[in-house]
């Protein structure tokens, strides 16, 4: 995921693999592919950055993986306009839900 800013100033997560075009028209429009749009802060440039950003700690993940077995997952880099808060939860996240393959 990626961290974009609404023209509110409210930031929210993007999954870039669902990104279909970016356009500069002059604002900043993210187009997915289901044809939502969000209209963000963040030049075309930035976002370009972040996804390949994104995609190289996938890489570098996967390499980890490849190359002992285990791999620490990357933190994501905090967005330049939020401040750290700590949670109750001291960062814990919960138990990822189990996936299934979808019925033909």
């Amino acid at each position: 995921m990626i961290l974009v800013t609404r023209l509110n100033g409210s930031v929210f997560a993007v999954n870039p693999d669902l990104i279909q075009r970016v356009d500069a028209t002059p604002d900043t429009v993210l187009t997915l592919v289901d044809g939502a749009k969000f209209v963000v802060t963040e030049p075309l440039t930035e976002v370009v950055e972040r996804v390949m950003a994104f995609r190289a700690r996938v890489v570098a993940t996967a390499h980890a993986l490849e190359e002992t077995g285990t791999a620490d997952v990357l933190e994501l880099p905090a967005h330049p306009d939020t401040h750290t808060t700590t949670s109750d939860t001291d960062g814990d996240l919960p138990a990822p839900v189990p996936l299934h393959r979808r019925r033909p």
